[in-house]
C-alpha cells in the first residue's frame, strides 16, 4: 500500500526494534524475545530485498486463526512513498494493496473480528441504505444491503485509518523545506518536559487537513518549517488522547482511545519516539458516550 504517510527513523526501525519494544513494556505491550528476534531478522531481509532506505514494524492486528503483522518501508520523503507489507508468520511477506474507496467506507461498519485469512470475503450489512436515484421515499429499500469485503482490503483500509487518525510525530521531528519536501529534521533533540506535557506538541503524521495558516496562528512561537501539520489538541472529542509519563517523567506515553491498542512514546530531551499498534483493528465508536 502506498499512502501519504510515513514515520521518522525512530519509529520501530528494524535495526532498533528490540530496544523500542522494551520501551513499550512500560505501557503493558509485551512481545516475546523469540518473536522480537524473528521480526527483526525478517524486516532486515525485507529492507534489503526491496532496497528500502528504512524499514519499520507497524504493529499487529489480532485475528481468530492468525494475526496480521504489518511492516513498511520508504525511500525518500516523509509524507509519500510508503510501501506496506503484511505477514501471518513473520517469514513470508505479502504486498498490501492500496485501500479502495469502497473498503474505506465499509471497514468502519465491519463489527466482526479478523479471521487471519486474507482471501476471505465477508458480508458487511448497511442498516441505512441510501434512497434510490430519484430520491422517492416510497421506493426506499427497507431491507439492508449486503456488501462484500475481502479481508485483505479490510486490512489495508484499517492500517490507513489508524495512520490517518492516530500516527504521531513530536513537534520539530519533521521539517518542511522551501521546495515543499518534508524530511526528517536531523537537528531534532526532543521535547523538554514542559512541551511534552502539552497535546499541541504532538502532530498528526498525515497531510494537514486544516488550512495552511490555521496551525501557525495557534502558536505565538510558530515556525513555518515545523508547524505545518495538524496538532492533536484539536481532535474531537478533546479527551480522545490519554497522556501519561513513566520512568520518573523521562518517558511520555500517549494512548489513542478511538483505536484501543495504539500507543505513542517519546523519550524526553532525546530524538527517540515511535508508535506501535496491537489490537483487533476496530475503532471504538462508543468513545463519545464513555467520556
Amino acid at each position: 500500500m502506498k499512502s501519504k504517510l510515513t514515520i521518522n527513523s525512530s519509529f520501530m526501525d528494524c535495526l532498533k526494534l528490540l530496544e523500542t519494544i522494551d520501551t513499550f513494556g512500560h505501557a503493558g505491550y509485551c512481545v516475546s524475545v523469540e518473536k522480537s528476534q524473528l521480526l527483526q531478522n525478517a524486516l532486515i531481509i525485507l529492507q534489503k530485498e526491496n532496497h528500502f532506505r528504512k524499514c519499520y514494524y507497524w504493529g499487529r492486528i489480532n485475528g481468530i486463526q492468525n494475526d496480521y503483522h504489518v511492516a513498511y518501508g520508504f525511500q525518500r520523503e516523509c509524507l509519500d512513498g510508503q510501501t506496506y507489507y503484511y505477514s501471518t508468520d513473520c517469514l513470508t511477506w505479502f504486498l498490501m494493496p492500496e485501500p479502495s474507496k469502497c473498503a474505506l467506507l465499509l471497514t468502519p461498519l465491519a463489527v466482526t473480528d479478523f479471521q487471519g485469512d486474507a482471501s476471505l470475503i465477508t458480508n458487511v450489512y448497511d442498516a441505512n441504505p441510501p434512497y434510490p436515484p430519484n430520491d422517492d421515499p416510497q421506493n426506499f429499500q427497507e431491507e439492508p444491503l449486503v456488501k462484500h469485503l475481502k479481508e485483505e482490503d479490510r486490512l489495508a483500509a484499517t492500517v490507513y485509518l489508524v495512520n490517518n487518525e492516530a500516527a504521531l510525530v513530536p513537534r520539530g521531528a519533521w521539517s518542511k523545506n522551501p521546495d515543499g519536501l518534508i524530511v526528517e529534521n536531523l537537528n531534532f533533540e526532543g521535547l523538554d518536559k514542559i512541551d511534552a506535557s502539552l497535546l499541541k506538541s504532538y502532530l498528526h503524521a498525515r497531510p494537514p487537513q486544516n488550512k495552511w495558516n490555521a496551525n501557525l496562528l495557534t502558536r505565538q512561537d510558530y515556525n513555518f518549517s515545523y508547524d505545518f501539520l495538524d496538532t492533536i489538541d484539536e481532535d474531537v472529542p478533546q479527551d480522545c488522547w490519554n497522556l501519561q509519563f513513566a520512568q520518573g517523567g523521562r518517558l511520555a506515553l500517549l494512548h489513542n482511545l478511538y483505536w484501543p491498542g495504539m500507543m505513542f512514546y517519546h523519550k524526553i530531551n532525546t530524538p527517540h519516539y515511535g508508535f506501535l499498534y496491537i489490537g483487533n483493528g476496530r475503532r471504538n465508536m462508543d468513545l463519545p458516550f464513555m467520556l
